[in-house]
């Protein structure tokens, strides 16, 4: 019999609410259309932001957002997208669709919806196409409320108080589309653009985030670690606050050739093996990290993950914008079920993207919008945010999965807030039901205040215009109280459970 213990008093550490963070890219209509559509747009909004688009972000407590990119961060220069906007520099996105940029959305912009949502502000510098002055100067223009050009500049266009920059990222990619850079040259570069990032207001300081490894490329955190780890004076920590790390879900490897919505079991479990990787790749990369911070005091930051399928037929290529289904859950499940268990050293994650584009959490067409059933999982998790991690176990599990492609039939993270236990469990398997016991330490009397589920239907369900509503949030009544703290659990196929307790 598959059993869950879970010993609620080992509290293992803090569960950042950066973990559920979000990535918005000027890519396709993430940006346009997707979270910005103008002030003057028949749309409701405010502000020029989508009013239906902001309040689900809101609902689904959304902690911190990155941007400009992604790829397109390294050939954004900041003062195109500041003041008048109709005299505002046009360019080629040449990374995405070749279409072109009005920066309609810019800095202040980007303030401005993320004062609405009320997340913390997550900012891609540009070291690939920009120099050490420009990068300064942003931080400076964002930042500094003394007498200056730049904070003058920033209060002539109508902000008259610095921002609150929470995270600034110094470069995105450098390994490929940021510069195609060598690990040691971009770790010399970090550190002589991060000198002049300035710490305007010590009361607020923002992290700095160094550009990490593709997926699996270990010599690339090991290197960068090494040269920007180095302590020159005793006190020092090396130059960095977090290092990132990249990893897309592809099931057929990098080149997307498999879709969306119409897909068999071997690639189901493919997609779900590809998502249980990134347990694989954290504990190999933080193993490169401890050489040099055995004391963890570098933050690891998977700011971009998520599934990439092809798109979807009709829609312009270099867009990304894809369907969603509950295969896409359960992929969301996994990995922050992982994120979670990894909280001594993951302090963020954001996946790709918010809108429109790769796993999106909501897609929008003209004034309409509905929410993917990645978004519901994440409205779920939400309670994870900030939480204690306890120490939980699984004992009695199986694998699951079609033909040599295997994975763990259950997953699952635990933690507790507010003295409320928040248990998140996913079954794996496409089509077979799993029953499993949860015992929990303590010999109290837990009841339950909340129970939810998504998913637990065909793996190939997906939310339309037509039909918004086919795969959302629903009640959970798989759980039977066995004793005061025991339960056993009806856990559907292909599905993610959430239990609180208390």
């Amino acid at each position: 019999m598959a059993r869950l213990v879970i010993n609620e008093t080992k509290k293992l550490g803090t569960i950042e609410p950066e973990v559920y963070g979000h990535f918005s890219e000027h890519l396709g209509r993430c940006i346009y259309e997707g979270l910005y559509v103008g002030e003057n747009s028949d749309i409701p909004n405010v502000n020029g932001m989508r009013k239906d688009v902001v309040d689900a972000l809101k609902e689904m407590k959304l902690p911190v957002l990155r941007w400009p990119g992604g790829c397109f961060a390294d050939e954004y220069h900041w003062k195109d997208g500041i003041g008048e906007k109709s005299k505002r520099k046009k360019m080629v996105n040449t990374h995405w669709g070749g279409v072109t940029e009005d920066n309609s959305f810019g800095t202040h912009e980007f303030m401005e919806l993320c004062s609405q949502i009320g997340c913390k502000t997550y900012v891609n510098g540009n070291l690939g196409s920009g120099t050490v002055q420009e990068m300064s100067e942003w931080v400076e223009y964002m930042t500094f409320d003394g007498e200056s050009h730049m904070s003058n500049l920033r209060k002539a266009n109508g902000a008259e108080k610095a921002w609150k920059l929470d995270y600034f990222a110094v470069g995105n990619e450098n390994w490929g589309c940021g510069g195609n850079m060598t690990p040691e040259y971009y770790g010399n570069e970090y550190r002589r653009y991060q000198t002049y990032l300035r710490q305007y207001d010590p009361n607020k300081p923002f992290v700095k985030v160094a550009c990490g490894a593709n997926s699996d490329d270990y010599d690339w955190t090991d290197k960068v670690m090494k040269v920007c780890f180095e302590k020159t004076q005793p006190e020092q920590h090396g130059f960095m606050d977090m290092i990132s790390l990249h990893y897309y879900t592809m099931p057929e490897g990098w080149e997307p050739k498999v879709s969306a919505t119409d897909f068999d079991a071997d690639l189901y479990y493919k997609t779900l093996r590809g998502a249980y990787k990134t347990e694989e790749l954290i504990n190999r990369h933080v193993t490169m990290m401890d050489k040099y911070d055995p004391e963890k005091k570098i933050g690891l930051a998977v700011d971009e993950w998520g599934t990439w399928y092809l798109v979807e037929p009709g829609t312009n290529p270099g867009f990304l914008y894809q369907q969603n289904t509950v295969r896409d859950a359960m992929v969301a499940g996994i990995s922050l079920n992982i994120f979670n268990k990894h909280c001594d050293r993951v302090k963020m994650a954001c996946i790709a993207q918010l809108v429109n584009v790769l796993q999106s959490v909501i897609l929008t067409d003209g004034d309409k919008m509905i929410k993917t059933p990645t978004y519901h999982v994440f409205h779920m998790y939400r309670h994870h945010q900030g939480a204690e991690l306890v120490e939980s176990s699984l004992s009695g599990i199986g694998q699951t999965g079609e033909g040599d492609v295997k994975v763990p039939e259950i997953t699952e993270s635990v933690s507790v807030k507010d003295g409320v236990i928040t248990i998140t469990i996913c079954n794996l398997s496409m089509n077979e039901a799993k029953t499993l016991d949860m015992q929990l330490a303590e010999d109290k009397d837990y009841e339950v205040i909340e129970a939810s589920v998504v998913g637990g239907q065909d793996p190939h369900d997906y939310n339309t215009f037509d039909d918004p509503n086919k795969v959302v949030e629903k009640a959970y009544d798989g759980i039977k109280k066995t004793a005061g703290n025991k339960f056993t659990l009806s856990l559907p196929a292909a599905s993610v459970v959430e239990i609180r307790l208390k």
